[in-house]
């Protein structure tokens, strides 16, 4: 397969301090690395987005977008077809928004405005109800959680064994315990070391493993059940469960969207 290069907007200025791109970009497609002078927010509503921004890989699931600060130069990858939306935003909107690259907890306000716009073509708000939409925009950023990443990565050689291990396999279930002895540490210098490198428990760096490889997997001819006992959950409900929780859709709903698509 030959990797598709996607090409980026060469504006010499923004059109609009607001502006928003929409677009839908195939499997193995690739951007090259670029940097601008405005601020840039990636986000995918259907897919995963690999984006490498000032040498650092970050992951953009649904729910969760990427916030480039300008003048950093970034590259993308798509292993998968994506929904992509894009926000750009003039310096002077930027200045109250984080200085370094981040992952942004996408709020059901800010994705049904961007969806919105994309359905309705709108590149620069010129109507005064669109404008009023895009300084929501703004706000949702500036009011978003901020992450440093969504999958974050090991330091200590002990612990990136064990995650190198789970992104083999990431229905491998066994408990932190076991996974501690394999790395010759107790189970409580492991727990502590996942929560002072990673930001988080074992246990949510795993499941979060688990739902981009199950994004992936849905675009395949497995069923639902068959995804969740390969993502090493019992039941399907449970699967359904984590991610609905964490795509904002089911396993099913995400299912037809890509067919659609």
């Amino acid at each position: 397969m030959t990797t598709e290069i996607l090409t980026t907007p060469d504006f010499p200025e923004l059109p609009s301090p607001v502006y928003l791109r929409h677009d839908e970009f195939g499997a193995d497609s690739h951007s090259a690395a670029h940097q601008h002078a405005w601020g840039q927010l990636n986000f995918v509503s259907h897919g995963l987005m690999e984006l490498e921004v000032a040498g650092q890989r970050f992951l953009s699931p649904p729910q969760y977008a990427v916030w480039i600060p300008p003048h950093m130069e970034h590259s993308a990858y798509n292993r998968q077809a994506v929904i992509y939306r894009s926000l750009y935003l003039s310096l002077e909107h930027c200045t109250s928004l984080p200085a370094e690259p981040c992952t942004l907890v996408i709020s059901e306000i800010l994705k049904a405005i961007l969806n919105d716009f994309a359905e309705r073509d709108v590149k620069v708000p010129e109507q005064e109800s669109d404008i009023r939409l895009a300084q929501v925009l703004v706000d949702q950023m500036r009011l978003a959680r901020v992450q440093t990443r969504y999958l974050p990565y090991a330091q200590s050689q002990g612990l990136l064994s064990v995650l190198q291990g789970l992104q083999a396999d990431p229905g491998d279930n066994r408990p932190l315990v076991e996974w501690a002895k394999q790395v010759h540490v107790s189970e409580r210098t492991l727990a502590r070391q996942c929560v002072r490198e990673l930001g988080m428990s074992f246990g949510e760096w795993r499941q979060r493993l688990r739902f981009m490889a199950s994004i992936e997997a849905l675009e395949g001819k497995l069923s639902v059940q068959e995804v969740a006992f390969d993502m090493g959950y019992s039941s399907s409900s449970a699967f359904i469960s984590m991610f609905q929780r964490l795509a904002g859709c089911t396993p099913e709903q995400y299912r037809r969207q890509a067919r659609k698509g």
